[in-house]
């Protein structure tokens, strides 16, 4: 990936004056998930393990998954990794392997893998048949069977969505910069228009991520975001601008001032893409968030703010047989 949405806004973390609400304290302080709920699974294939959602696997004609780094046969700190990207650190070799490993893991054997050039856009691309060269965009969506649409990830959002009756699919990758420019909305749309989807008809999946317990951000970003979206303040931890009256200036005889600003909060990324499916159309019931968090979880997934440029990459793939 060209652009990253894990390095720009790195902050040392600091105590903050702010008073925390009790919901977004929760939320930091929430133990990472050490088991799957229903109805989640991981199916284990050939040396590797695949997060699948019940929903999506009992539709015969659909295939899907989420990797983990579980398997692979690529060097990362002493050990083999399932990368799936083409990096720097790794031979494309490597990958290939690796790639055809996961799609034999997943059911996907016999289709063709359809991955995107991403660059952190709003662009979505319609395939009707596999394209070479790999066009730009960070969605992709198609009604044609044959082509597993594929997503790259190593924090950012993957979102698999699925119109059962229409048998179209989407995939998507929403960092933070796509999550501001509305791409899960937009690809939701672009179903709508191109296969005639009706929202409440869709199943969507929120692949593991990044989660608001370790993604720390600019204080610039809730301005942002609530330039765009009503309900903003949501997604955050410590949404303040540093407008707020400080009555402790009082009391500690200091001259009367205001609160200065954080410099930094905590963003909720699962929950800005589930807001977006939610002012589509999409039901509430057919919307399923997976609470893996990649920083937490290194052990399982990659992640790129955890770990670095030499983070491996994960591939959510949705795609429709024969």
């Amino acid at each position: 990936m060209s652009r990253s949405d894990y390095t720009d806004y790195i902050v040392t973390p600091a105590k903050s004056s702010l008073k925390k609400r009790p919901a977004r304290a929760r939320v930091r302080t929430s133990k990472p998930t050490r088991s799957l709920a229903s109805p989640w699974t991981l199916k284990a294939a050939n040396g590797l393990r695949v997060l699948q959602l019940a929903p999506f696997a009992r539709l015969p004609w659909l295939v899907h998954g989420f990797s983990t780094r579980e398997g692979g046969i690529s060097p990362l700190d002493g050990e083999n990794a399932l990368n799936l990207s083409f990096t720097d650190w790794d031979s494309r070799e490597n990958v290939t392997t690796n790639r055809a490993a996961f799609q034999n893991s997943a059911g996907g054997k016999s289709l063709s893998l359809v991955t995107l050039k991403q660059v952190h856009s709003d662009a979505i691309q319609i395939f009707h048949a596999a394209a070479d060269p790999v066009p730009v965009g960070d969605a992709s969506a198609t009604a044609h069977p044959g082509l597993l649409l594929a997503v790259q990830t190593a924090d950012c959002v993957p979102i698999l969505i699925v119109d059962p009756r229409k048998r179209a699919i989407a995939a998507i990758h929403a960092g933070w910069r796509g999550t501001l420019a509305r791409i899960t909305q937009k690809a939701v749309g672009a179903m709508q228009r191109e296969f005639s989807s009706r929202p409440a008809d869709l199943l969507a999946a929120i692949g593991p991520s990044i989660g608001p317990c370790c993604y720390e951000v600019g204080a610039e970003l809730v301005t942002r975001f609530t330039s765009q979206f009503a309900d903003a303040t949501e997604y955050f931890d410590e949404p303040r601008t540093g407008d707020e009256p400080n009555p402790l200036q009082w009391l500690n005889m200091r001259p009367p001032g205001h609160q200065p600003p954080a410099k930094a909060v905590h963003l909720d990324l699962r929950k800005a893409n589930r807001s977006q499916l939610l002012a589509t159309g999409l039901r509430a019931g057919n919307i399923f968030v997976s609470e893996f968090c990649t920083g937490c979880r290194k052990d399982l997934f990659f992640s790129y703010r955890k770990e670095g440029p030499r983070s491996g990459r994960l591939l959510s793939v949705i795609g429709i047989l024969p």
